[in-house]
């Protein structure tokens, strides 16, 4: 019951503007990339899984089959902190290049949401949050839990504004299983 009720508490803390316009974002890039470490990181390879059900040219970053970013792509990335260094460097890196930079943090003066182009604050623990006063949950389990909820409620949104059927996502899913 616990999580469920911090769950919920997160939900009514973001802001729904800056995850109508990370969606635009989104649906105008030229690709769509993702990046994250740990289980923010897992978190967002879903994300992008339902992305590329969009039909978005939809990519993990350190995977084989990434290509560069360049201008006109976007790079969702998350970080607790907002200071993981490998999420801050592709961050800097995308900026660099001309993309956009969607940002998911619990810091939203982190040096990640300093770079970004969108920063959409998740009111979260992040993993040093020992004392339990923002979650009872260990880590960063409630920052992570609410990046994949809040990525799918994005998604649900993008996919039922664009009035596309379950049967037509369902034409890009995985077939070799």
């Amino acid at each position: 019951m616990a999580i469920s009720t911090e769950v919920d508490q997160i939900r009514r803390g973001v802001q729904p503007a800056a995850w109508a316009r990370a969606g635009a974002l989104l649906l105008t890039a030229r690709a769509v990339f993702t990046v994250g470490t740990g289980r923010s990181g897992l978190a967002l390879q879903m994300a992008a899984m339902r992305f590329m059900h969009l039909g978005l040219d939809t990519h993990v970053v350190g995977e084989t089959t990434a290509r560069a970013i360049g201008s006109g792509d976007v790079l969702v990335a998350a970080s607790g902190s907002g200071s993981t260094a490998r999420v801050v460097r592709a961050a800097e890196t995308a900026r660099e290049q001309g993309a956009n930079v969607v940002a998911l943090t619990t810091d939203p003066g982190s040096a990640l949401a300093q770079t970004a182009t969108e920063t959409l604050v998740i009111p979260a623990a992040d993993k040093k949050d020992f004392d339990g006063t923002t979650s009872a949950q260990y880590a960063g389990s409630l920052f992570e839990q609410s990046v994949l909820l809040l990525t799918d409620a994005l998604f649900h949104a993008l996919w039922r504004s664009s009035g596309t059927q379950a049967r037509e996502l369902w034409r890009l899913h995985a077939n070799l299983e």
